[in-house]
């Protein structure tokens, strides 16, 4: 992962959120319910991507679930990891997380879904547990060099997320890239808090590009890879997605009411989660 900077949507802010208190602790939510499929034949269905060990002696996985470790923000980390993945998955990836030594609750998909009904799982099942911490949502397949400046990244994202913003964590781009998708950042938003890190307002989400256009992004300064990291309260991507999405939200909720929890997992219910 090249340098990162966080990017704050502050158009969901809650100042409810904010006068909660700065103290507010930080759950880290792992979405692992890719199949990878591209770089089959190593990942398969029933083995994806994520559970392989591809960089090292830990899996994509473990090390996703290992890489909040140390983290300094100010603000307590819950030593237990929440993970949204497929149910084909469910016990592989208990085990994976078992091995490091990683407490886990893992909610099941029954159907593959896009990042924001599985962002809506994991912000239900803070709150039902009668949290509203700072999520920091990571996809399992991430691989960083540069620790110590992807925590800066993080606690400069939990520093936006306490105060009731939405941040999402970007990658300045080193070339022009059509794989990826880009947000176009504006105005900055550091503060004593968060230092030297690069924090700017998000002011829109743009899909892949084609080469002449991905050149064009790099070389205005304007745009940075999306790195789908996304930092925010429960409650506030709660609200954000009733008001954006509702249809999403009402079909999250019905299928979290309507599940079963057999620890360490949560099953949802395939039929309502159906129209997500």
């Amino acid at each position: 992962m090249n340098a990162p900077a966080v990017a704050a949507d502050t158009r969901h802010s809650s100042s409810a959120a904010s006068a909660a208190g700065t103290r507010v602790a930080v759950q880290q939510v792992i979405l692992a319910g890719g199949s990878g499929t591209r770089l089959w034949p190593m990942s398969r269905e029933h083995y994806p991507k994520q559970l392989i060990g591809l960089l090292g002696d830990h899996s994509l996985l473990q090390s996703t679930a290992l890489r909040l470790d140390g983290l300094t923000t100010g603000h307590p980390v819950n030593d237990e990891v929440l993970i949204v993945c497929g149910e084909d998955h469910r016990f592989t990836t208990a085990e994976q997380l078992r091995l490091p030594g990683k407490r886990a609750s893992i909610v099941l998909e029954p159907l593959g879904r896009d990042t924001a009904p599985a962002l809506t799982l994991a912000a239900l099942r803070i709150v039902a547990g009668g949290s509203d911490a700072v999520m920091t949502v990571m996809p399992a397949d991430h691989a960083v060099a540069d620790l110590p400046r992807f925590h800066a990244a993080v606690a400069a994202g939990v520093h936006c997320a306490a105060q009731g913003r939405i941040a999402t964590m970007g990658i300045v781009p080193g070339r022009a890239e059509t794989g990826y998708g880009y947000i176009r950042v504006g105005a900055p938003l550091g503060d004593a808090e968060t230092g030297e890190l690069d924090v700017r307002r998000l002011d829109r989400f743009v899909e892949k590009p084609h080469l002449e256009l991905a050149r064009q992004y790099v070389a205005s300064g304007e745009y940075w890879w999306n790195s789908g990291i996304f930092i925010t309260r429960a409650s506030v991507w709660l609200k954000a997605i009733q008001a954006l999405a509702p249809d999403i939200h009402a079909a999250c909720e019905a299928a979290w009411r309507a599940g079963v929890a057999e620890d360490p997992f949560f099953r949802i219910d395939a039929a309502a989660f159906d129209a997500c």
